[in-house]
């Protein structure tokens, strides 16, 4: 960096942003009470535990314990400094950067580097050079106009053994990373090939838009060769945690309102042409897991569009499958016609037409209810018997009853039987369900109680720890909110029994000394990462403001005694192991020790 940040700056910066606004872009998040929660991004979790909290400006997940403002946010998030964190909350808010400051550009790790300069070096080549005519050409095939060709900034790699290596190599990389980076092919005697020829290429992001990777589309008809070459998994690209266009997708999902899946890069493209900016695809692969909970953590409303052909449809049903595992989506899933691709469909239809198919997505229940349906010879009785009983069974596993009746109905009226023999019928499969779930312990009833006195320790070691914490974060809570308090805890010449809070305690009144903006916000900026998740534990526990000096007093008085039986249980053991050397003298000089601390105890 070229300077350092103008503490004034950092704060102007950290005053003009909402975090949620910010957060908002990598989680979905919801509002609860005064807070807002989503699934966190930093571990797996399938109940959301990351909280925010919009009036103080924090962030907390109570499952893996991380935490803090805005700016530790994309510290986590992104893997930044300190300063690089201030600098991209800056261009989120528009706020320039201090002239003092320079333009140093954020560093970036050479894989990362090397696929930026990557996408740039491609991109040229198809726009502007002799050799990407081939590619060009192919392109306007495709109907990729200009205006795609940059949004995606599609490239074009030449029918060349080392073009992209001799400019990679001008500009300063060693061939160790470049080998690293995936995108060349290593001979057994070390020597480097471009991995990607003769091939439309895809850069592929991370959740930030960063290029991790490249998808290579074949432009000869040589069918010996993949259609797509995916660049191999490397420290920076693992093809079950990516999601092609996933970056912009985000941002337009919140316009639109949800994400379309889509097999392939070409239906993104297309969908991006007809007005679908939210348009994402995996990366060749079947959907994993670690995918569908990436796009848990950014929007509920899914909508699913592969190839209309078989395989297309059924590779739809093992998603909305995934999808309806993992809970609460809300789950639309488009069927094209004539078994169509959604590229081939909007190229035959229009924009206009497809946006009608997206919008008129079935329901997961319709999805499975018309795929049952081929299943059988519907004017045979017996088949058709089947069909009803099976049909039932899926919608028995719908929670909601109007949903379970709105469906028993439209079955009913399509089938020419009885609502109420089905609805019969539909009863006994809720009760087998709730047997089969009962039986396999989902009821089981939660017996944890709770504790209440945040001072008192007599209790066994289990609970003590909790609730020695809990009184000696009330008390830095009080110190560090109110001068009152303050001045009154330091009358009695406490000194905080843990050496975190009491780090704490004594860089809080050296901060409020030395800055003229004392939040407890700006305040965590300054001191030491292992300290901070205590001050945010603090904080997201909506402690009340008012206090007494009695209350003060008794938080006190239990931390003393706490710390005295500690210091006790230190001596007692000290006393054992004497007795086994037999040195009395260093038994009465300890037995000393304890008279004395069990006089201060009383």
């Amino acid at each position: 960096m070229a300077g350092r940040i103008p503490e004034d700056f950092i704060n102007e910066v950290r005053n003009n942003v909402n975090i949620v606004d910010v957060i908002s872009q990598y989680v979905s998040l919801e509002k609860k009470g005064k807070d807002y929660i989503g699934l966190c991004p930093f571990h797996q979790e399938k109940t959301p535990s990351f909280t925010v909290n919009e009036e103080k400006q924090f962030f907390k997940c109570f499952g893996c314990g991380k935490g803090g403002n805005v700016f530790k946010f994309l510290m986590y998030k992104d893997n930044l400094t300190f300063p690089e964190s201030v600098e991209q909350v800056a261009n989120f808010a528009h706020i320039p950067m201090p002239s003092s400051y320079g333009q140093t550009p954020v560093q970036m790790s050479p894989l990362l580097k090397i696929h930026q300069d990557a996408t740039s070096f491609y991109h040229h080549v198809l726009l502007t050079t002799q050799a990407g005519e081939r590619g060009m050409k192919y392109a306007r095939e495709r109907e990729l106009s200009e205006e795609l060709l940059d949004h995606f900034q599609i490239g074009y790699a030449p029918n060349s053994e080392n073009v992209l290596l001799t400019y990679l190599r001008g500009k300063g990389y060693s061939d160790d990373n470049l080998a690293k980076s995936g995108l060349f092919i290593q001979s057994k005697d070390g020597r480097l090939f471009d991995r990607f020829r003769d091939r439309l290429m895809f850069p592929l992001g991370d959740e930030s838009g960063k290029v991790i990777g490249f998808s290579g589309r074949r432009i000869s008809q040589d069918k010996t060769e993949a259609k797509y070459m995916n660049s191999p998994e490397t420290e920076i690209f693992t093809k079950s945690k990516a999601l092609f266009h996933f970056s912009e997708a985000k941002k337009a999902a919140r316009r639109e309102g949800h994400l379309v899946l889509y097999e392939g890069y070409m239906d993104v493209i297309s969908a991006y042409k007809a007005g679908v900016h939210s348009g994402i695809a995996s990366m060749g692969t079947s959907l994993t897991d670690q995918q569908v909970y990436m796009l848990k953590r950014t929007s509920r409303n899914i909508i699913v569009n592969y190839d209309g052909d078989d395989p297309g449809v059924h590779a739809e049903e093992r998603a909305a499958k995934m999808f309806q595992q993992a809970g609460g989506f809300n789950l639309g899933i488009v069927v094209l016609p004539e078994k169509l691709d959604p590229d081939e469909y909007v190229k035959k239809y229009g924009a206009e037409k497809y946006l009608e198919e997206v919008k008129g997505a079935l329901s997961p229940t319709d999805f499975f209810l018309k795929r049952l349906a081929k299943k059988y010879n519907l004017k045979n009785d017996r088949e058709r018997i089947t069909f009803l009983s099976e049909a039932v069974k899926q919608i028995a596993q719908l929670s909601n009853p109007v949903e379970q009746d709105l469906y028993i109905d439209k079955l009913a009226k399509q089938q020419g039987v009885s609502k109420d023999s089905l609805k019969i019928n539909l009863m006994r499969e809720r009760r087998r369900l709730f047997r089969a779930n009962r039986n396999k312990g989902r009821y089981q009833p939660n017996n944890r109680k709770e504790t209440t006195n945040p001072v008192e320790f007599e209790d066994n070691q289990d609970t003590v720890q909790p609730k020695y914490d809990s009184a000696q974060t009330r008390l830095l809570y009080l110190f560090m909110h109110s001068e009152q308090a303050r001045d009154y805890i330091l009358e009695q010449h406490f000194l905080f029994p843990d050496q975190g809070y009491a780090q704490i305690a004594e860089l809080w009144l050296k901060f409020i000394q030395t800055h003229e903006e004392t939040t407890i916000n700006s305040f965590l900026d300054f001191i030491p990462e292992q300290l901070q998740g205590i001050i945010v534990n603090a904080e997201m526990r909506e402690m009340p403001q008012n206090f007494s000096g009695r209350e003060i007093d008794e938080i006190i008085s239990s931390l003393k005694k706490r710390d005295i039986n500690s210091q006790l249980n230190k001596l007692k053991n000290k006393i054992e192991d004497a007795e086994r050397r037999n040195d009395n003298q260093e038994i009465l000089n300890l037995t000393q020790k304890i008279l004395q601390l069990k006089r201060i105890k009383g």
